[in-house]
């Protein structure tokens, strides 16, 4: 049984010199506490400079607010021009980092997703990943990781092929313990179906079919700042679960099977640990369960669609919207920013988001979405998280 005041979720929103934070906060009891923040910039027409000096102050503002024992696990940054602004860029090793060109829509240069818990013991590995530890589970964390001078097959493929030497090191596989993927595709009109095809080769000789299960993703549009990388990639996996432990989401009234059309991925996914549910969903657009593109060219109507597909998805995982703890939007159109974030502002007010330029793998599609979700379960004999 679930008591309630042993459960608080709170959606903040801080303004400070120049930025703007908004943090959805889950606590369960004595459990790790999680905090999902988007950073934004509000000094539109700034310098980069600027714009990441406040965002940088935000964060560490963040930081004092949540106390010393709260520490970040991933940060991603959203940038407007990589080639100029990597540089410029804190050097980072507290967590694993992605940086990717994908720039926000609200007229700044940059934003950033940061994702912190209570508690836990994060260490470099110096293998490209980062380890965080608490209980019985050892989560694995990694960013933009890249392969320049190679095609996107060829670049996809040996990605995942140095991530599954990763995993095995630390005892783990992809079959087994990857919960979440992202790619980021260069030109994503020319080289996602060479991602896409190393990809499934990839995942063949891992034991990753139909027959058994893929993993949950998102593959959009997305630039390095080294132009001869056409492909990179983002990835979370987790120690210590067991077969059942990890389940994924189908919503077939809503969705097709994505193998139907040639790719390898799961819609979603959830990991339920002893004391709460991590819901995964990857990137979803505005698709029905035959694989067609719905309410081609108008983009409020696909994100009405694709709003009942994520909903969809997250019933499933026994979740709303409610649960969500963050949400990111992949616009193709600079020209639908407005009226996209007002249906956003509307439906969602306080909800961490951000909204950035960044193509769909089909062109048809206009928009797409992904967020992270948590829930409270108890009483399934899995130690807690």
């Amino acid at each position: 049984m679930l008591l309630e005041e042993e459960i608080k979720r709170e959606m903040t929103t801080y303004y400070n010199n120049g930025a703007s934070t908004i943090v959805s906060a889950f606590m369960r009891g004595s459990g790790v506490a999680e905090y999902h923040a988007i950073i934004k910039s509000t000094a539109a027409g700034e310098p980069f400079a600027a714009q990441l000096s406040t965002v940088i102050a935000a964060y560490n503002n963040l930081r004092e607010r949540l106390g010393a024992g709260v520490v970040p696990v991933f940060k991603r940054y959203f940038l407007s021009d990589a080639s100029n602004q990597q540089s410029q860029l804190p050097r980072e090793e507290e967590c694993a980092v992605s940086i990717v060109e994908q720039s926000p829509l609200d007229g700044t240069k940059l934003a950033l997703w940061v994702y912190l818990q209570e508690g836990v013991a994060v260490n470099n590995l110096y293998n490209g990943l980062y380890s965080v530890t608490h209980g019985d589970y050892t989560h694995f964390w990694q960013g933009s990781a890249c392969t320049p001078d190679v095609q996107s097959e060829v670049a996809t493929r040996a990605l995942l092929c140095d991530y599954a030497l990763r995993l095995e090191d630390e005892g783990c596989s992809i079959a087994d313990n990857c919960v979440r993927t992202w790619f980021f595709v260069h030109d994503v009109d020319v080289n996602y179906a060479g991602m896409v095809k190393g990809r499934n080769e990839m995942f063949m000789t891992n034991n990753l079919t139909s027959d058994t299960h893929f993993i949950a993703s998102t593959g959009i549009g997305g630039r390095h700042a080294d132009p001869r990388v056409t492909v990179e990639m983002d990835t979370y996996a987790v120690k210590g679960i067991v077969p059942g432990q990890m389940r994924y989401l189908y919503a077939p009234e809503y969705l097709n099977p994505t193998y139907e059309y040639g790719v390898a991925f799961e819609r979603g996914a959830y990991v339920d640990y002893g004391d709460r549910r991590h819901v995964f969903i990857s990137g979803t657009a505005s698709i029905n369960n035959r694989g067609e593109v719905v309410h081609k060219g108008d983009v409020k109507a696909q994100t009405r669609r694709m709003w009942e597909n994520v909903g969809a998805l997250l019933a499933e995982a026994e979740c709303g919207w409610h649960d969500v703890c963050h949400m990111i939007v992949y616009l193709r159109d600079i020209a639908d920013y407005a009226a996209v974030n007002a249906m956003y502002e509307e439906r969602f007010p306080g909800v961490p988001r951000v909204i950035v330029l960044a193509p769909v793998c089909r062109p048809e599609w206009l928009i797409e979405m992904e967020c992270m979700a948590v829930r409270p379960v108890a009483g399934n004999g899995y130690a807690a998280f």
